[in-house]
């Protein structure tokens, strides 16, 4: 029973401790003239991938790299599928055409490229460089994009960051290191005792309990951006946790540390996280919109998955 609660206990400090990093590395942001967009798609986007790196790190380092393997493509499947899924059958969600040639084609292209790297059943730090290589110009790219189209509400808000009190903010930024260091060992450890307890390969803990857990942060987050009707927030929160995911969790977690790649991901999980990122485009190019019978099936086909893994 103990070990349940240090699993919820650790996660619980872990998504705590992201969310002290986002708001006091937002408000120094602010305070040193970032724009309100740059905040979004930096501060924001890494504080909300938080949990994740810091889990997948700690999982390469103690030598259990199906966690860390299978907490980004469990994330990637879980975005896509059963956040977005859900996000929609709420409130149907209306798309750009720079959804399509922007954000789905960068989460399609990272996709790919993570199958490939991962083909000879390991990810070096060579190509741990590449893929954080790619994730800054890929930022790089976006920036240049949406330069200039920053929404006034974004704007109001880093106009609040500017007045919070610096010393506040660098404690909530201490506070939410140490969350996420110390949520991160704790909810690894109780997860791979979980695993032994049961029988049940790390892999399979990796793409579920933690996979799910360590989505949490995007699926609260496109839950009330649905409800309230912002659905602009929930697809380009889900596709670029996936980008995040793969090019920054996955090439800094290289970086510390080279991760194996077991045949069983090869030949089951990368090819379902392929085929649910392929799915979503005739979806989004249909009408420009994920309608509530479309999002049904996403959730569908999360369902689908789990049922076939375990």
């Amino acid at each position: 029973m103990t070990v349940y609660l240090i699993l919820i206990l650790g996660l619980v400090i872990l998504l705590a401790g992201g969310k002290l990093l986002v708001d006091g590395a937002s408000t120094i942001a602010a305070k040193l003239g970032l724009s309100a967009g740059l905040i979004g798609l930096t501060v924001v986007a890494f504080g909300t991938s938080a949990p994740e790196l810091l889990v997948s790190v700690n999982a390469a380092l103690k030598g259990t790299s199906d966690i860390s393997i299978g907490n980004v493509v469990g994330s990637n499947i879980a975005n896509i599928t059963l956040v977005l899924g859900i996000s929609a059958v709420i409130f149907p969600i209306a798309l750009s055409k720079s959804v399509l040639k922007l954000d789905y084609l960068f989460t399609v292209l990272s996709s790919l490229l993570f199958f490939i790297l991962a083909y000879n059943q390991i990810i070096s730090r060579i190509e741990g460089i590449v893929l954080v290589t790619l994730l800054v110009l890929v930022n790089l790219y976006i920036f240049k994009k949406l330069k200039g189209s920053e929404p006034e509400i974004n704007s109001e808000e880093a106009a609040l960051l500017k007045k919070e009190s610096s010393i506040k903010a660098v404690s909530l930024i201490v506070l939410g290191i140490l969350g996420l260091y110390f949520g991160s060992d704790m909810f690894v450890d109780s997860a791979v005792e979980i695993s032994r307890l049961f029988g049940v390969s790390e892999r399979i803990i990796g793409i579920t309990v933690i996979a799910i857990g360590t989505s949490l942060p995007e699926l609260t987050t496109s839950v009330i951006a649905a409800i309230n009707k912002k659905t602009d927030i929930a697809i380009g929160n889900i596709l670029g946790s996936n980008i995040m995911n793969v090019l920054g969790i996955i090439g800094i977690t290289a970086l510390v540390q080279p991760i194996n790649v077991s045949e069983q991901f090869l030949n089951q999980d990368f090819l379902w996280m392929l085929a649910a990122t392929l799915l979503l485009f005739p979806i989004l190019r249909s009408k420009l919109d994920i309608s509530r019978w479309e999002g049904g099936i996403l959730v569908l086909f999360y369902a689908v998955y789990l049922f076939v893994i375990l």
